[in-house]
């Protein structure tokens, strides 16, 4: 069978899908439609804004449908309608056995982990939270239960003391076109060999979750020790940004903390305590060191460097973070 007579539709919503959807098209593999979230409010104005995907598709003239429900009638048959051999998910949300089940080639997705570890909506921020030096990327085909399907292929990608959660995106994007590619061609001529998780996994009590990222998880707890903060600034930098409050003089200033260095080192200050030369160093005492901050953004400001910062904010030994 040639890869342009096997119908493809492709499911996903932010950029890192994007890269993967180009990727089939570069490939000459027939896309037929594209199923992305539905449009929301954002911004100031409250505007509806299009998902990255949606954009994308429409500027290759791809059939797009936004569902509000997966398990909507009019949305299952309309899916139906454009008789595909085979889905393709990326960055996109749990699917029914309605929809899973549809193509005679099956449903698989790509997964920004080395599963079965790290299954959850958010894989790339909580290897580096974690302080993992390895990760990957997987291709697995989908059942009833979340990231749990046959794998199809595992690819690695190291993890580099200087990596954020931005610089591994990219990183991992690259492998995924890789790894989509391979998966469709194998399965397409039926070579492909799927592989149950159950199969890979040496302990279970070793496996972690990858939650979605919710605002409490961004607080940073000066309690902590300084290499855990640190990872944790990593792991949410530049989105959605780990984040501290700044209080002193009367006022209490939401910040947010994009680079950091630590610095492992016993003290006796107060944790939140913060050391300042006033010119370039900004260190924050907390559990057996401190936090150099390098970058950072206050609430209404720009993002800027520690430099430009102690350049225009005053008194800062007059103030320390809070939990």
């Amino acid at each position: 069978m040639e890869k342009r007579d096997v119908r493809i539709i492709f499911m996903g919503t932010p950029t890192f899908a994007v890269t993967q959807l180009k990727a089939l098209l570069e490939e000459n593999y027939n896309v037929v439609a594209v199923v992305t979230a539905p449009d929301k409010p954002a911004g100031r104005g409250m505007q509806l804004v299009s998902s990255e995907v949606k954009k994308f598709a429409i500027s290759r003239s791809i059939p797009v449908l936004q569902p509000t429900s997966l398990k909507n009638e009019s949305f299952l048959a309309e899916l139906s309608s454009y008789k595909a051999d085979l889905f393709v998910v990326v960055a996109f949300r749990m699917l029914p056995k309605e929809v899973w089940a549809m193509p005679r080639l099956g449903t698989f997705n790509l997964h920004a982990s080395l599963l079965p570890d790290y299954r959850g909506a958010a894989p790339i921020n909580h290897v580096i939270i974690n302080g993992e030096t390895v990760t990957g990327v997987t291709t697995f085909m989908l059942d009833e239960k979340i990231d749990n399907g046959a794998i199809l292929h595992r690819q690695e990608c190291s993890i580099s003391p200087e990596d954020n959660f931005g610089t591994l995106h990219d990183k991992l994007l690259h492998i995924g076109k890789e790894l989509i590619i391979k998966s469709i061609e194998e399965i397409i001529s039926g070579t492909i060999k799927p592989v149950p998780q159950s199969l890979i996994v040496k302990d279970i009590a070793t496996l972690h979750t990858a939650p979605k990222i919710t605002k409490e998880m961004c607080k940073i707890d000066w309690n902590m020790a300084p290499e855990k903060i640190h990872n944790l600034v990593r792991g949410l930098s530049p989105y959605p940004g780990a984040y501290s409050t700044l209080s002193g003089k009367g006022k209490e200033i939401p910040v947010k903390i994009f680079k950091t260095e630590f610095v492992n080192e016993n003290h006796r200050l107060p944790m939140g305590k913060i050391l300042t030369d006033k010119k370039e160093e900004f260190k924050v005492a907390c559990k057996e060191g401190f936090i150099k901050i390098m970058e950072l953004q206050v609430a209404g400001k720009r993002k800027m460097s520690v430099k430009d910062f102690l350049a225009g904010f005053r008194d800062l030994n007059l103030y320390m973070f809070i939990q």
